[in-house]
């Protein structure tokens, strides 16, 4: 599935192959030698900040991955779990849904895979969200 497994290494290497940025290029910007980035390649996971330098890099926001992972495939949360909201760190009120997770769900409901109700169930998406969509899919058609 494009979002169980997230192995960043490939996902940077396809995006440079696709922008055909120069290893160069890439070895002044990120200020690493060649060896450095060959190993990224290969890397299930890397440095957040040596991540963000990647975004920038390519123009593409490589954490929108995890955010999504996180989206399809954490439990939910218990209603009341944890009241208090964090004053040091921001709290997000909802989930973001990106186009690709939009697809994906839309695409697993009309192939037959998945109904609306496991759909909701097992990525916690709400019901009202999933409607939208449908709906929003039913009028361009």
């Amino acid at each position: 599935m494009l979002y169980k497994e997230i192995h960043i290494g490939k996902f940077i290497k396809e995006r440079v192959d696709e922008k055909e940025i120069s290893i160069e290029r890439i070895c002044n910007f990120l200020n690493k030698d060649e060896e450095f980035i060959e190993n990224v390649y290969t890397s299930k996971s890397i440095d957040t900040d040596i991540l963000l330098r990647w975004c920038k890099l390519l123009e593409y926001d490589f954490f929108r991955l995890y955010s999504s992972h996180l989206i399809l495939y954490s439990p939910p949360s218990a209603v009341h779990k944890n009241p208090n909201k964090s004053e040091k760190i921001p709290y997000f009120r909802k989930n973001i849904y990106t186009q690709e997770i939009k697809d994906f769900i839309m695409k697993r409901i009309i192939s037959g895979e998945m109904t609306q109700s496991e759909v909701i169930k097992e990525y916690s998406i709400p019901k009202s969200t999933l409607h939208r969509w449908l709906q929003k899919r039913n009028d361009v058609e």
